[in-house]
């Protein structure tokens, strides 16, 4: 009987990237993809790929509270949760797939000349939590973990990943690409996806508002939030003229995958840049990272954090 690998996830993102390393072959012959309960976005996500052709052996269980015992994959390396697994299951080689921007961070935590706790960028943890993500280092690297990212890379960097012994493979998507689009993409020229940068404090809501009006009396948008956007805000931009939310839930690369030529993406740094490049370059579609201005920032973002977040899209 052919073991089967599980993938625990917790974003859409990392729902359809670990679809993407089922199909480059790293999960084995046989996956089971579970899914974090309680999260709107991951239902949504689930229910758009079980509408396509899912690679053969992949299996989209049902939303679950419980983690794997032993899962092969994970998205979010930095969680203490996962950290706590794989220090008590041993669950051997470890593929961590794309979570957003924190991908970058894991990498240059992993291509460290000396062992670093796994922590988050903003993380002012107490000695225990360092202590944990220390620990879950060391088993990475005992335990051996590749990293599956459609994020470009620095040579430099990629070369100290591989250097301190981490496998990196890139992908461009495969999969996706070659799965028709299954609804049409919205009517508006310029679409524009939301942020979780204003409610996590790091960007001005009042700046980025008045960004969004002021793009709207030039021409009709459509916007997509993010996952982590404050739904006040939601609202609040849902009534500004000119403006049509979509409230999908899945990832932009799976709703996005419709638009035509001569339309365009525009951004606040996001990981979505780079994987819409991927998959729209090749239609025509422009895909823009928009700068954050210096005066949109609040006293959250330090300069470290600041290039951290705009460095991904470049």
């Amino acid at each position: 009987m052919v073991k089967r690998a599980s993938a625990w996830v917790e974003s859409p993102l990392q729902m359809l990237c670990a679809v993407e390393a089922h199909h480059a072959g790293l999960l084995g012959p046989s996956s089971v993809i579970v899914p974090r309960a309680g999260q709107r976005s991951l239902k949504a996500t689930r229910r758009e790929l079980r509408g396509l052709d899912l690679p053969a052996g992949l299996e989209l269980a049902e939303p679950s509270e419980h983690m794997p015992l032993r899962p092969a994959a994970v998205g979010d390396a930095f969680s203490g949760r996962v950290q706590l697994r794989w220090l008590t299951a041993f669950p051997g080689r470890i593929v961590v797939v794309d979570d957003g921007m924190a991908t970058i961070r894991l990498l240059e935590l992993l291509a460290a000349r000396r062992y670093r706790p796994l922590l988050r960028a903003r993380a002012r943890p107490g000695m225990a939590r360092a202590a944990l993500g220390l620990a879950a280092a060391i088993r990475l690297h005992a335990s051996g973990v590749t990293v599956f990212t459609a994020l470009p890379v620095a040579p430099d960097l990629a070369g100290a990943v591989r250097g301190a012994g981490v496998e990196l493979v890139r992908h461009e998507f495969p999969w996706l690409r070659g799965q028709p689009p299954t609804v049409p993409g919205p009517a508006e020229r310029t679409v524009v996806l939301g942020t979780s940068l204003v409610r996590n404090g790091l960007v001005r809501r009042d700046r980025y508002l008045r960004w969004l009006t002021d793009l709207a009396a030039e021409e009709p948008l459509a916007y997509f939030p993010h996952r982590r956007e404050d739904p006040a805000d939601v609202a609040i931009i849902r009534e500004r003229p000119g403006v049509t939310v979509h409230d999908g839930g899945a990832p932009a690369e799976l709703t996005l995958r419709a638009l035509d030529p001569g339309q365009r993406v525009i951004s606040l740094p996001s990981t979505a840049i780079s994987s819409l490049r991927v998959l729209l370059g090749p239609r025509g579609v422009a895909v823009e990272p928009v700068r954050v201005p210096d005066e949109w920032w609040t006293h959250r973002a330090g300069p470290a954090l600041r290039s951290h977040l705009t460095g991904v899209t470049g």
